[in-house]
C-alpha cells in the first residue's frame, strides 16, 4: 500500500475513533478539568507501558527534539483542554461543536505558512463543504447565537494545530510523539485539577484509551500525508457521534440527510487529494 493511501486510512480510522469520543465525554459528570487531567494521565501511562523501550531509544537518539514534546503538551493538551472547558461553560454545545471544527481553517493557514504545504482550490472547496455539512447536521437549521465563550473556543483549534505543526517537524515515532504530548500535557493540567478539586470518573479510563489510540493513528497519518489533508479527513468526526445517536433512536431529519451527503462527498474527495508542497513536489 502506498504511503498516501495508508496515511489517509490512518486519518479515517482516527475520524471514527474521535467520533465516539464526544459520547464518552458527555457521559462524564465530574469536573471537565479533572476528567481531562485523569484521562490524559492514563493515556500517557498506557503509551509508556506499550512502547517504553522504543520511546526511550527514540529520545536518546534525538534528545534535541524533546522540547517539541513539551510544547505539544502545553498547546495541544493543556491550553486546548482548558480553553475548551472554560469556553464551553460560557457558550453552548452547538457553538462549541461548530467552532472547534474551524480547525480546518487553522490547518490550512499554519500548514501553508510553516510546513510549506500546497493549499489548492480543491482543499478550500472540500473544506467548505465539510463545514457546511457539519453546520446543517449540528444546528438543524437553527441560527447560532453568539456568546463570549466563543472567542475562547476559537483558541482550541488553534492550539491543536500548533501542536500538530510541531509534531510534523518532530522526527520521533508516532507513539513517542503521543506519549510526550500526553506526559507533558498531564504535568501542565494536573495542578489545575487539584485547584478545582480532584474527582474520579469511571469514564476516564475509556477516554484515556481513546486518546492513546487516537493519537497514535493521527500521528501515524501526518507522518505520511499533508497535515491539511489529514485534518480535512478527520473534520467530520462529530457527525459520527450524531450518526450513532440516530442509530440509537434519535430523530432523523432532512438536515441530517443533506448534511451527511455533503460530508460524505467532501470526505471522499479530500481523501483523494495528493499531499504536495508549495513547489509542487510530493512530501516525503
Amino acid at each position: 500500500m502506498n504511503p498516501e493511501r495508508k496515511g489517509s486510512l490512518f486519518a479515517a480510522a482516527g475520524m471514527f475513533l474521535y467520533g465516539i469520543e464526544p459520547v464518552v465525554i458527555n457521559a462524564n459528570s465530574s469536573s471537565p478539568i479533572t476528567f481531562a487531567a485523569l484521562s490524559v494521565s492514563l493515556a500517557a501511562l498506557v503509551l509508556w507501558l506499550v512502547g517504553r523501550r522504543n520511546i526511550l531509544e527514540d529520545i536518546r537518539s534525538k534528545p534535541g527534539f524533546l522540547k517539541y514534546g513539551l510544547f505539544m503538551g502545553l498547546f495541544g493538551t493543556a491550553l486546548a483542554y482548558l480553553s475548551y472547558s472554560f469556553g464551553a461553560m460560557m457558550s453552548t454545545a452547538i457553538n462549541a461543536a461548530l467552532i472547534t471544527r474551524s480547525e480546518i481553517l487553522w490547518s490550512f493557514l499554519l500548514s501553508w505558512a510553516f510546513l510549506g504545504e500546497r493549499i489548492g482550490k480543491s482543499h478550500i472547496f472540500y473544506g467548505t463543504l465539510l463545514v457546511l455539512g457539519l453546520a446543517l447536521v449540528i444546528t438543524q437549521g437553527r441560527a447560532m447565537v453568539p456568546h463570549f465563550g466563543d472567542v475562547i473556543l476559537l483558541l482550541v483549534p488553534f492550539f491543536w494545530q500548533v501542536a500538530h505543526v510541531l509534531a510534523k517537524k518532530t522526527p520521533y515515532h508516532p507513539i513517542t510523539i503521543a506519549t510526550l504530548r500526553n506526559t507533558f500535557g498531564a504535568l501542565f493540567i494536573l495542578p489545575f485539577a487539584f485547584i478545582t478539586g480532584p474527582q474520579f470518573s469511571m469514564y476516564a479510563p475509556l477516554e484515556g484509551m481513546v486518546i492513546a489510540l487516537g493519537q497514535i493513528l493521527w500521528y501515524s497519518s501526518i507522518k505520511l500525508i499533508n497535515l491539511s489533508k489529514a485534518t480535512l479527513i478527520i473534520t467530520p468526526a462529530p457527525a459520527i457521534a450524531i450518526a450513532l445517536g440516530i442509530l440509537m433512536g434519535q430523530p432523523f431529519t432532512v438536515y441530517h440527510v443533506v448534511g451527511f451527503l455533503l460530508i460524505s462527498f467532501a470526505t471522499v474527495g479530500a481523501s483523494r487529494l495528493r499531499s504536495e508542497v508549495k513547489s509542487g513536489g510530493m512530501l516525503v
